[in-house]
């Protein structure tokens, strides 16, 4: 018989736009998981269920809050996400009763401050363009990625700590991305793989975008994603410096300063808390 006793592990349930995730404070009592138990934990039908794990650790510099992080849905750590930055964000601004914190992660540190209508906005850091950056298997000219499937063709690569491809389409609907965004994520271009966005301007300033994330697949929402499109829209020629993208779940704002680094502003929620049992935990 499965083990239904609590481990003692509480958890919360967040979702930024719908892209959700577990979140498990480290910084007491060691969060320790393999990749098995981050796929149980992950599971929609026999866990919790969502798209990123995420373990607030204590933070390894004396100028930050915590660490975060960051596991997808297949077990797979990765460096960066925008909507649980926020999330953590928001917890963090909670707790210390300041409008603004200091969050660590393996792609740098990032700054997530209070915004208006309860939102949060967080600095996610420079766009990196440079293939090397992506990271790109070899040598190419990041605006004009030589890469086409069916309809898709011709991405802009963009780095937000993690690997982005944006499509520019003509109707973001229309695109199989259940079929083809698997495909494009391990393409060999790709060492680490990549996250796959479609991208439709829509009017000026507002852009259509849809996501595959690598390790989870579609989600309603990719923070990371949204500042990448953004990004890439700009170095086309096809927007502005800021603007909103419209994902699945809802909207972001998104702003490319000068200085190169990206604002991301948006919604947080708190779904629920819970208690993992003991059978979900290594």
């Amino acid at each position: 018989m499965a083990d239904m006793t609590p481990s003692g592990r509480d958890f919360l349930k967040m979702h930024g736009l719908g892209n959700d995730f577990v979140v498990l404070d480290g910084r007491l009592r060691p969060v320790v998981l393999d990749r098995q138990s981050i796929r149980r934990l992950a599971d929609r039908r026999s866990g919790v269920g969502c798209d990123q794990l995420i373990v607030i650790a204590p933070s390894r510099s004396a100028d930050a809050d915590i660490f975060m992080e960051i596991y997808n849905a297949d077990g797979g750590e990765v460096a960066a996400c925008g909507n649980a930055s926020r999330c953590v964000g928001a917890l963090l601004m909670t707790e210390t009763g300041r409008r603004e914190v200091i969050i660590e992660t393996a792609a740098g540190r990032l700054t997530a401050s209070a915004a208006p209508a309860g939102q949060v906005c967080v600095d996610m850091g420079p766009a990196r363009l440079q293939w090397r950056d992506i990271p790109l298997a070899r040598p190419e000219d990041t605006l004009h990625l030589p890469l086409a499937l069916e309809t898709l063709r011709d991405p802009v690569a963009v780095s937000m700590g993690n690997p982005h491809a944006v499509f520019f389409v003509p109707d973001v609907e229309s695109v199989d991305l259940a079929r083809l965004g698997p495909l494009l994520e391990t393409h060999p271009l790709f060492p680490e793989r990549c996250n796959i966005e479609i991208a439709q301007i829509v009017a000026p300033g507002r852009i259509r975008m849809r996501v595959w994330e690598r390790g989870a697949g579609i989600t309603p929402a990719c923070g990371s994603g949204a500042c990448a499109t953004l990004v890439a829209a700009a170095r086309r020629g096809l927007g502005g410096r800021s603007g909103e993208v419209v994902v699945d779940g809802g909207s972001l704002t998104i702003d490319w300063r000068q200085d190169g680094n990206v604002l991301m502003t948006g919604p947080v929620a708190l779904a629920y808390a819970g208690t993992l049992s003991a059978e979900l935990l290594p």
